[in-house]
């Protein structure tokens, strides 16, 4: 009856767990997924690199292509003012 008696009381006697001590637990139940699954955290880390490399070397192709583009459209612009300013090319004046 004496084991009864303690039994009881140890299990009354135990207290809540602290806010620091869910946290201490939850912390360590993420360190333990994060030990455990380094292979599959690579990949998606690996993905996600591809994925914004790719995005930074697009935009840098694009915004060199646009550039390239607009001095080809500058050249294009003097060279019909030249034209214009000559006049149109008839048999009288050629």
């Amino acid at each position: 009856m004496a084991d009864k008696g303690t039994e009881v009381s140890g299990a009354s006697a135990a207290k809540p767990l602290t806010a620091a001590q869910k946290q201490l637990i939850k912390r360590r139940k993420e360190l333990e997924q994060w030990k455990n699954n380094p292979q599959k955290l690579r990949g998606r880390n690996l993905i996600t690199g591809l994925a914004i490399g790719t995005f930074v070397l697009g935009m840098f192709t694009y915004t060199i292509l646009s550039v390239k583009q607009e001095r080809i459209m500058d050249e294009i612009d003097e060279e019909a003012k030249i034209f214009v300013m000559r006049g149109p090319r008839t048999g009288a004046n050629s």
